[in-house]
């Protein structure tokens, strides 16, 4: 059964606060009624049945490697005889931690990585552990086999270089096609953030980067993958941005999504 933890925390955003509340807020999209449960291959995900949520984590503190350390700490017991899990953020910064503990269970492991931003910075603003930079983090130690990144629009010098330093497959929007599925390696994370999607579509983000996929586009891009996906993560929802929860309701299509090719 696939399991679901949010993640309540955004203290490692660079412009603005609010993905912390995230979590609740995508399943009030389940809990309210107004969205059909079933997923686009006639699975109907169930919050109380074959979604087995194990609810919000109780951070201690917004100290980012005490709580990195609490972060690896619960994925990793979660993921006891190879479990499957799907994580709530939560700016992106928490992808780093959730990956260092599937890496102790899944190697090796690859990760898909939908995104307008590498998120490849070695140190962004003077912050190891910045929103900015967990891929660098994961990249740095090994953690994965392999990074694709899908939907990439904003790419400086600086991530350019990084995405050479670390052999990353870089699909930028203005290349955009779905070839990368069929290179896609298994046992397969992916990573969603969801300003991937042009603001037009999911404005409740704190980076609004126009020219993104489409809502289809993405549905799409998670529908055709057919090899084994053992995580993911949903990030960056920011509800001080998102006032008729447009893209609180997006979200929750996605988890949907992700949760019927992870359910099999």
């Amino acid at each position: 059964m696939v399991k679901l933890l949010g993640i309540p925390y955004d203290a490692n955003s660079s412009f603005m606060r609010g993905p912390s509340k995230a979590p609740s807020n995508i399943r009030r999209m389940h809990l309210q009624g107004s969205s059909n449960p079933s997923c686009e291959n006639g699975k109907r995900i169930d919050f109380e049945g074959n979604l087995d949520d194990v609810g919000d984590m109780s951070l201690t503190g917004m100290d980012s490697a005490t709580v990195f350390a609490e972060i690896e700490s619960q994925v990793h017991g979660l993921l006891e005889n190879k479990a499957k899990l799907i994580s709530l953020g939560g700016d992106h910064s928490v992808t780093y931690p959730i990956v260092k503990a599937f890496s102790q269970y899944y190697r090796p492991l690859h990760i898909l990585h939908f995104d307008a931003h590498s998120d490849l910075y070695h140190n962004f603003e003077n912050n190891y552990y910045s929103h900015a930079s967990p891929f660098a983090r994961i990249m740095e130690q090994d953690l994965v086999a392999s990074l694709t990144q899908v939907g990439l629009r904003t790419l400086c010098d600086h991530q350019r270089s990084q995405i050479t330093r670390f052999g990353v497959k870089s699909i930028e929007i203005k290349n955009f096609n779905t070839d990368f599925i069929r290179s896609l390696k298994a046992p397969l994370y992916i990573s969603f953030d969801l300003d991937v999607l042009d603001p037009a579509f999911a404005p409740g983000v704190s980076h609004h980067e126009p020219g993104g996929l489409t809502t289809r586009e993405v549905l799409s891009c998670i529908q055709s993958i057919n090899i084994e996906v053992v995580g993911a993560d949903i990030v960056e929802l920011n509800l001080d941005r998102d006032p008729y929860d447009q893209t609180a309701m997006l979200a929750y299509k996605v988890l949907k999504e992700l949760w019927a090719i992870m359910q099999g």
